[in-house]
């Protein structure tokens, strides 16, 4: 029997679900291949948003022939055998090779020097699929001689789209609108998660219910990589609703990378930076909180460290903020860089020997100057070098 994500596979960019920014008219997929020239390309993009089907169509639409290759089961040796085929139909009967490296990151950078070559003389049309950010995974030279197309997790709405007709392939079983719901929802963007979940629903019950569907598809499908993109924007985001002052929003994304499996001494070291970055002293004691939150983490470890992680979170959230310490450090660094770097004024200096205080080292400096004041002394006392005098870096901003 066909899998049911075969029949469903798309016959032509009309029935391609999502990616309009690529496929839509007058868009640079679509335009290329209605002029038949197809140049090598790599399409980055999350699990289940299409690359395995515009990579198939493509080679529908310019009559090459289509080889599929997986780097994650093949390797090197592979490769060649494909290139000398590939150059035996092009010298033989005139028809170009589409090689589909499927998961391309999985090949290191230099495996990935065996398609150079070959890509450069026309032997063959790289088309490479990666949920991975391609600048950090492909290699520069394959990078310049592709075109990287963006490919976006599909909307609900167009998830709606390939479930309506999956179900419209199994017209014998009962569907409730509930499961359907459930199943839109829960595939998280992910057209192969649907798919498949409604294919599983169907060999378990005729009459799909909310149960079946819940059975069918287990969980939500969360798409994580601890080394991509997904990774970072998470961070980012949970950063920045603790900086908002958002527990809620800080308590969602924590969910997320708990979720997904994210190292929680991760997690905790992020907030420790974070409790001095964006709280400082407006709010001393979330220093130590997060410091303690990182040492017990590390102790106790999941699932029982996720409740540290969230009172940790939701304690920085909701805290006073203060970058007054961040700002003038960042202030001073500056000056360091782009200011002459004045002697530190004599008064100041350790005045270790005689030598030393013979040249005035030490002369005239109030050890405590705070002390005098309490006395009812006037003391003066300047402790910028001379080009920065009277310079501000750090003003209190909490109060």
């Amino acid at each position: 029997m066909i899998p049911l994500a075969e029949q469903l596979r798309p016959k032509t960019l009309d029935d391609v679900v999502g990616q309009t920014h690529l496929v839509g008219k007058n868009k640079p997929l679509r335009k290329m291949l209605e002029l038949g020239h197809v140049t090598s390309m790599i399409l980055w993009g999350p699990p289940g948003c299409g690359k395995t089907t515009l990579a198939r169509l493509i080679a529908t639409y310019v009559d090459a022939d289509f080889v599929s290759f997986s780097a994650v089961t093949g390797g090197v040796s592979q490769v060649r055998d494909i290139v000398k085929k590939a150059r035996d139909d092009q010298t033989l009967f005139k028809k170009q090779t589409i090689l589909f490296v499927d998961e391309i990151h999985r090949f290191n950078k230099g495996q990935q020097d065996a398609f150079l070559p070959h890509v450069e003389n026309g032997t063959i049309i790289l088309i490479g699929a990666t949920t991975e950010n391609p600048g950090f995974e492909v290699n520069a030279p394959l990078i310049s001689r592709s075109q990287v197309y963006v490919l976006y997790a599909l909307t609900d709405d167009e998830i709606g789209i390939i479930v309506s007709r999956a179900i419209n392939l199994f017209p014998k079983h009962k569907w409730h609108p509930d499961a359907i719901k459930h199943f839109i929802k829960n595939s998280n963007g992910d057209g192969r998660t649907a798919i498949n979940s409604i294919e599983l629903a169907t060999s378990i019950s005729k009459n799909i219910t909310l149960k079946v569907a819940e059975e069918a598809i287990q969980r939500k499908a969360i798409y994580y990589d601890k080394k991509g993109d997904w990774h970072y924007d998470t961070i980012s985001a949970f950063i920045k609703s603790m900086r908002g002052s958002q527990p809620d929003a800080t308590l969602y994304y924590l969910s997320r990378m708990i979720k997904a499996g994210e190292d929680p001494v991760f997690i905790a070291r992020r907030m420790l930076i974070f409790a001095s970055e964006d709280i400082g002293n407006a709010l001393p004691t979330a220093l130590v909180v997060a410091t303690s939150c990182m040492q017990a983490v590390h102790m106790i470890g999941m699932p029982e460290a996720g409740l540290i992680l969230a009172q940790t979170a939701t304690y920085l959230a909701t805290a006073k903020k203060s970058i007054a310490s961040t700002v003038a450090l960042g202030q001073a660094m500056s000056d360091i860089d782009e200011e002459n770097l004045d002697p530190i004024p004599l008064h100041l200096r350790n005045p270790a020997n005689k030598v030393m205080k013979s040249f005035g080292y030490g002369k005239g400096h109030v050890r405590y100057p705070w002390l005098e004041r309490k006395k009812g002394e006037k003391v003066e006392q300047e402790y910028m070098p001379k080009n920065l005098k009277d310079k501000k870096y750090y003003i209190p901003d909490w109060k």
